[in-house]
């Protein structure tokens, strides 16, 4: 451990740029590493990009690459090894259940440890860290998830949300958005306290900059009346004022609110439009319905109303927008239906942030050649519940 202390300690001393350079470094000189690489992976979770000030390697397929398998099982995997090839070992970077990429660490001769896996797999999470803190300075890092060009509209979007994935010991969370490099209105929001987990789908109206423009207007709303105290009510009021205000009916924000008791299981939800939500508990998939009230900034000083419903452990929610359940085969038949159920039940061996973009896949083989005309947003929550020993304070 004192070399994984010595790592972590000139992590923390590093200038923002030169986070990999410094852990490249340290890593020489207490792993006897010849060779690091650190890949992210861009915002359409496919490729895991190389983070450099010039890249010269290819970014590789999140499926059918070493570097993929470590970044989709979670875990370390070392490259099969021949006699003229070194050992190489991928590790997911991954902070709170976020997965952000991969580091490759190839050494100068030998096979690799247990013992120096584990350390070099804590040494990742404190890289993921220094990342996370790093892109407040620096846009090295965000610029290596970037397949391609994004819209304005999609940098708006991207930079509203919280992260992928979370997790805690009561619940994993992932999510998605598709298209990811030309986002319309469509985001998700979360934030963990000590008891409680609150859960935010918006779908604004429009497209591109107005779409975008809406969105952030509905998503700081809620974060402010969440930060100020308000029950989940309020919080809807107070966001369906700001937008009213600000655009007097001519646009308007679906919403679907969610705040989990960790302790207990207890759900209260605000249905204000179009976002759904399907519920796995065993092997049955059912929709979970609500009473549906007004989208957001439609009518001035619209009052909403809780519902409540409890999750037990073991159940899968699946929040999806119009653009997914909306969605059409060829012959008519719209996702949500039938197919959505299906895909549910068919990835129900997945973890959570993994869900999503399989059931985007599926969504995309449904549809055959017709490209996505919307927004795509999943989100997946696993429910397990608090255990006696976890307490009642966050990790």
């Amino acid at each position: 451990m004192d070399r994984f202390a010595a790592v972590e300690r000139e992590l923390r001393k590093a200038a923002p740029h030169l986070l990999l350079d410094v852990a490249t470094a340290a890593l020489r000189e207490q792993y006897d590493v010849q060779d690091v690489e650190l890949r992210l992976a861009d915002y359409g979770m496919t490729t895991l990009q190389v983070v450099s000030e010039a890249p010269l390697a290819e970014p590789v397929r999140v499926h059918g690459s070493p570097q993929g398998r470590a970044f989709g099982a979670q875990e370390p995997y070392v490259s099969p090894r021949t006699t003229t090839r070194p050992a190489t070992a991928h590790l997911p970077v991954t902070v709170r259940g976020d997965r952000l990429g991969v580091l490759t660490v190839t050494a100068r001769e030998g096979e690799w440890s247990h013992a120096d896996l584990a350390e070099i797999q804590q040494i990742c999470e404190a890289l993921g860290h220094e990342i996370l803190v790093a892109e407040r300075d620096t846009d090295l890092y965000l610029l290596a998830r970037r397949a391609t060009r994004l819209t304005l509209a999609a940098e708006m979007q991207w930079q509203l949300l919280p992260g992928r994935s979370v997790s805690r010991p009561e619940f994993s969370l992932g999510a998605h958005l598709e298209p990811a490099y030309a986002i319309h209105g469509d985001n998700f929001d979360w934030s963990v306290s000590a008891h409680h987990l609150t859960l935010t789908v918006t779908n604004g109206m429009g497209e591109g900059m107005e779409a975008a423009l809406l969105t952030n207007l509905v998503v700081n709303a809620l974060r402010n009346a969440r930060r100020a105290g308000l029950d989940l009510p309020g919080q809807a009021s107070l966001a369906d004022q700001a937008v009213y205000s600000q655009y007097r009916g001519a646009l308007h924000a679906s919403v679907l609110l969610l705040r989990f008791d960790l302790a207990t299981g207890d759900v209260e939800a605000v249905d204000a439009g179009s976002p759904r939500m399907w519920r796995l508990r065993g092997r049955g998939v059912e929709s979970v319905d609500f009473d549906a009230q007004l989208p957001l900034g439609m009518f001035e000083e619209t009052e909403y109303v809780a519902e409540r419903l409890r999750v037990e452990p073991g159940d899968r929610l699946l929040i999806g927008s119009d653009g997914v359940y909306d969605s059409a085969s060829a012959a008519g038949e719209h996702y949500g239906r039938r197919a959505l159920a299906r895909s549910l039940s068919a990835h129900r061996f997945l973890p959570s942030e993994q869900v999503p973009l399989a059931v985007l896949r599926d969504l995309r083989d449904y549809r055959g050649a017709a490209p996505l005309d919307d927004d795509a947003l999943v989100v997946c929550l696993d429910w397990f519940g608090r255990q006696p020993s976890t307490g009642d304070a966050l990790v």
